[in-house]
């Protein structure tokens, strides 16, 4: 499996969108105890649930450590693949390969920089290089070449494509300080655009209010098709959310996309804001250099962080009301696809959520 020394808009390859058809899906198995409470024990049967719904509508693979390879194929269904990665945290979203595909029904993989969301700058933990190497290794058990960018960082949370040219992400996470400070935003979007064969590239100002990750996209919009994103609201104007979520309206309503189309955007609620328990403070192991979880944090919560399979949807449950209101939009926006909730709080106290612990390889 070979680094091709080009570009995906040269050799005539696109990201499509998530909503297009997959091969199957990633997921790693956690067990990091600095920041997985009880060791990672409630998270991996969380973790569980996600793939046994994913693997509904198509194959699903679970890369797990030496010291967790056991484990996790006892814990996980038969149906699901167990195959050994090394890593340094779970969030395939980010470390794993941005694949893209090609009219001929070729995959290749873009294997972007992985710095653990902001390096020495603001990163989350160190050290992250067994992450880094987590996207050449999907893309060896896909058998899929792929493009190597050693001074290029990007977690694949960061970006949403519609397939058809468009991209949307934010600047309060590409123009962080720990991603690639020596490029301007004009550069950034050139390598987005030769990288990922795109037209144009729609920036957001933040993400979800309190977002460790510096504001991933994957957090508070996502597409249900070209032309129509689904965004986190809230009517709350005294939370902080408020202002965010109407920026990014804003933002969204008044623009095209490469096509020319006017985007329609759908209001899903976040639930009301979920904090952290002293218990569940309690179980996280504290370490230097990594995020501590402390009681009364504030978690960014939002149903928009959601993983769309071949038929189905499969989003975050917090356990509030708003957990129905946001089946049944998502069953509007996605007629065709069987909608199922996960009670996610364990994903969400890690640091993210359903979206974030999964990256599909499209069909090709």
């Amino acid at each position: 499996m070979k680094v091709i020394d080009s570009t995906a808009k040269k050799d005539g390859f696109r990201m499509p969108g998530e909503f297009e058809k997959h091969r199957g899906c990633y997921i790693i198995w956690p067990e990091r105890p600095d920041n997985w409470r009880l060791g990672g024990k409630p998270a991996q049967k969380v973790f569980v649930d996600v793939a046994t719904a994913i693997s509904k509508f198509e194959p699903v693979t679970v890369g797990a450590s030496s010291e967790q390879y056991a484990n996790a194929r006892h814990m996980l269904p038969e149906q699901v693949r167990v195959v050994e990665i090394d890593n340094d945290d779970s969030w395939v979203r980010d470390s794993g390969p941005t694949f893209v595909v090609n009219d001929e029904g070729d995959v290749r993989g873009i294997d972007w920089t992985f710095n653990a969301w902001g390096g020495l700058e603001d990163g989350l933990y160190f050290p992250w290089d067994k992450d880094d190497q987590v996207a050449q290794k999907i893309c060896e058990l896909e058998m899929s070449d792929r493009y190597r960018l050693p001074d290029f960082v990007l977690e694949g949370g960061s970006i949403h494509v519609d397939g058809e040219g468009t991209l949307i992400t934010t600047e309060e996470c590409l123009l962080s300080e720990g991603r690639n400070p020596q490029l301007s935003r004009e550069q950034i979007e050139q390598v987005l655009k030769e990288y990922l064969n795109l037209e144009k590239v729609i920036w957001l100002k933040r993400g979800i209010y309190l977002d460790e990750t510096n504001g991933h996209v994957d957090n508070i919009v996502n597409y249900v098709r070209p032309g129509v994103v689904a965004l986190a609201w809230t009517d709350d104007v005294n939370d902080p959310q408020y202002e965010i979520s109407k920026e990014c309206y804003d933002i969204l309503s008044n623009s095209t996309d490469a096509k020319g189309r006017k985007l329609e955007v759908h209001k899903i609620h976040v639930p009301k804001p979920i904090l952290i328990t002293k218990a569940e403070s309690e179980g996280v192991d504290a370490v230097d250099g990594t995020l501590p979880r402390e009681e009364g944090d504030r978690l960014a919560a939002s149903y928009i962080n959601y993983y769309t399979a071949n038929g189905g949807v499969v989003f975050p449950l917090f356990d509030d009301p708003r957990d129905e209101e946001a089946r049944q939009k998502l069953a509007e926006l996605y007629p065709d696809r069987e909608i199922i909730g996960v009670p996610a709080r364990e994903i969400l106290l890690g640091g993210g959520n359903i979206h974030c612990i999964t990256q599909q390889v499209p069909l090709g």
